[in-house]
This record gives C-alpha cells, structure tokens and sequence, in this order.
C-alpha cells in the first residue's frame, strides 16, 4: 500500500501512485460524492461548511416529509434555493466522460442526486444513481413522475406543498430521504459492478454513508485497487491503496489525462 499524501500540494505523488496502480487496469469503477460537485456550485453535505451544519437533517426525514406539510413547504424552498436545475458540470465530470470514452470504465456509481454526470455526457446507461435525481418529483400515490422544474414554478406561484395534478397525492422529491429504502434496482447494479470491477476510484465522497459505502467496500473485498480522492479524510482511508488529497475539478482531469495518455500508448 502506497504511503498517503495527505498535505497541500502532495496532490502530483498521489496521482503518480495512482497511475501505476490504475495502468492495466480495465474494468474501473468510479465511485462519486458530494465532492465531485462542489465546483459546480452545489454544496457538500457532511463537510465543515456543508449543508447538514446549517440544517438538522432529522427534520427532513421520509416520515416527517409524508405526515407534516410543512416540512414539504420547507424541503420545496430549500430545493429552490439549491440552485442545483441550473447547475453546470465541471472539470470532474467533463474528465470521467473521457475515461468513459477510453473503455477502461465500467460506470460512475454516485450518491449525488444533481444529474451532472448524465448532463456532462455519460449515457444513462453509465451512470447508477444510488440516492435518486432532483431533477424529478414523483407522487407518492400513483407515482406519477414530473419535472422538478414544473414543481418548483408551482411553488414560486404561490403553491407551497403542491399536490399531484393526476390524483391529489403527495408530491415528493424523486431522491432517497433519510429513513427511506434505497432503490433496489440500482442498489443490487451497483453491487454487480463492484464485483466485476478490478479497481475503485473514490471521487468526492467521505465514505461514510452506508449502505452506498459498501459499493468500494465489496470491490475492495473482491481484489479491487482502491484510490480515493478527496478533501479531507474518509472512513475508509484505511483500505486505501493510495490516496489524493484535492479538489476533484482539479484532480479528476489529471488524473484521467494520465490514464488516457497511457492508454493510447499500448
């Protein structure tokens, strides 16, 4: 295992290590976080500025959304006030496109829900979305699915818990809350690729939020190499093979530049 560089500007040796132990490898599985997002305006949620620092997150539980209206109104605001229908994607995801082109990329499992790794250019097909995607409501009875952007222009007229138009149902969020099971279809995916993958690269993420942390765990379990990029430690650290302490935006295009260079090579 290599020795971590956990200090500014040790980002170069962390992407060197990674390199070497990423360069035969042909089956990479990328796994993403809040972290990866972050240049494009969205916050973090667990990080020392990140959301749940501001809000107390057991406010927005599956329960509390479905039996109290006005945690709807609220969870509604904060969506509108998240900027998160006009974000961009950054260097992160512009980068993973490219290792995405090069075949040496399974897919990205994320925890995000922002949809910027599809709106980057991956097709559907490369990307498992664990906790959901923002960009749609669906209601809680005839799971009817909208536009969040219809929603929120509902909300912004005036209609601060709006219903479903099909059937009067409880309009939600289409993402995991807290309390709520995560969806099992892509759950078990994410769980085929693990297995399948002959390395882990780590993007963004604190590890910390299970089940979507077991993803790497298994990989790791199965033989899979470890690399993980991040600001700050991680519960994981521990089984990494080697570590990159940076910015995704500016970590994530190195590195896949590398790979691909590499690559073109062979």
């Amino acid at each position: 295992m290599d020795a971590f560089s956990f200090e500014p500007g040790g980002s170069e040796a962390g992407i060197e290590s990674a390199l070497r132990l990423l360069a035969d490898k042909r089956r990479i599985l990328v796994f993403t976080g809040a972290g990866v997002s972050t240049d494009s305006g969205i916050p973090d949620f667990r990080g020392p500025d990140g959301v749940w620092t501001r809000v107390d997150p057991a406010e927005f539980t599956f329960s509390r959304f479905m039996e109290r209206s006005e945690t709807r109104r609220r969870s509604w605001q904060m969506r509108a006030e998240s900027g998160i229908l006009d974000a961009e994607p950054n260097a992160a995801h512009r980068a993973l496109v490219d290792l995405w082109k090069s075949r040496r990329m399974l897919a990205v499992v994320t925890q995000n829900i922002d949809g910027l790794h599809q709106k980057a250019g991956l097709p559907r097909r490369a990307v498992v979305e664990l906790h959901g995607n923002a960009l749609q409501a669906v209601c809680m009875s005839c799971r009817t699915k909208v536009p969040s952007r219809v929603v929120l222009e509902r909300v912004a007229g005036g209609d601060l818990d709006p219903a479903c138009t099909d059937c009067g149902g409880i309009l939600k969020p289409d993402v995991v809350l807290f309390e709520e099971t995560m969806p099992v279809l892509e759950t078990d995916r994410a769980m085929h690729l693990a297995f399948d993958a002959d390395a882990v690269v780590s993007i963004g993420s604190t590890l910390g939020v299970f089940p979507a942390a077991y993803v790497p765990i298994r990989a790791v379990e199965t033989g899979a190499v470890l690399v993980i990029v991040n600001q700050g430690a991680t519960e994981l650290d521990d089984l990494a093979d080697t570590r990159i302490e940076g910015p995704a935006g500016e970590v994530v295009p190195e590195l896949v530049s590398g790979l691909v260079r590499r690559s073109r090579r062979k």
